[in-house]
């Protein structure tokens, strides 16, 4: 296995073992809609991220949630401290490197991205199943919450003056250049004063991770800085796909800001 991703016929060959869960990643999941007709991979269980792994008393969307929480919603779903993690969406690559960032941060390493996701994984024929509840026997997943992994308001206004570490955003060109509205209603436009973009659809070709030499010519610029770098979007999903890409090319610290620009334009002047 790749450090950070899985190709669909490693997956497929490995999918009886019983020490691999596969996640099937919702960003919006309603149990009770016709969404439980869906397919799935045969075997995978549902991450719903909006009700169950964000922190649903923040004012700002797909916040991380406490280490207990995330650490209850993985027993739920039968997750071990031995579990082998493989993650997947539905439109190839978009939430499960969030995801993958998210188990890094709660100090579960052995996890995956499935390249290509459920896109890549029919495309290949291997075997689909419709989605249907069920009851998992408890798992033991324990949280190890890194706080070096995330940054918050208070570290990116501190940034501002140290300029130590350099921020990247992730949104489309035309977002972080205030040429169209957020799709967020009455949110602000602009960007992270002295940030770079570097848009996710960069990073990825035909729903897949772009290969290790093509990551390299993205990141060329940055390559030699080895500045710690800080991963922001609209609400911290999408900076993780360009996080994960760097982490593939590149040996600098990174992190990422959870409120993103979501937060940083409605608490910042």
């Amino acid at each position: 296995m790749n450090s950070n991703i899985v190709s669909v016929d490693w997956l497929n060959q490995n999918l009886e073992k019983p020490e691999i869960i596969i996640l099937d990643v919702r960003l919006r999941y309603d149990p009770t809609s016709s969404e439980l007709d869906d397919l799935r991979i045969k075997g995978a269980r549902i991450f719903d991220l909006e009700n169950d792994f964000s922190d649903k008393n923040s004012q700002f969307p797909n916040t991380l949630p406490s280490p207990g929480q995330f650490e209850n919603s993985c027993r739920k779903l039968g997750i071990n401290k031995s579990s082998i993690i493989v993650v997947y969406d539905h439109p190839g690559i978009y939430v499960s490197p969030r995801v993958w960032w998210m188990f890094k941060v709660m100090g579960h390493r052995n996890v995956r991205v499935l390249d290509g996701g459920f896109p890549e994984w029919k495309k290949a024929g291997y075997i689909t199943e419709k989605v249907v509840g069920i009851k998992y026997e408890t798992g033991n997943f324990k949280a190890d919450f890194n706080p070096d992994m995330v940054v918050n308001f208070e570290g990116i206004s501190e940034n501002l003056k140290s300029r130590k570490a350099l921020v990247i955003d992730a949104r489309s060109s035309d977002r972080f250049h205030s040429l169209v509205p957020e799709p967020r209603k009455e949110l602000r436009r602009g960007n992270i004063p002295n940030s770079i973009n570097i848009p996710y659809e960069t990073v990825l070709k035909d729903g897949k991770f772009k290969s290790p030499n093509e990551l390299k010519e993205v990141f060329l610029e940055l390559e030699t800085e080895r500045r710690p770098l800080v991963f922001s979007c609209g609400s911290g999903v999408t900076a993780c796909i360009v996080l994960m890409a760097s982490e593939m090319s590149l040996q600098n610290e990174n992190k990422v800001y959870d409120g993103s620009w979501t937060e940083y334009a409605q608490v910042a002047d």
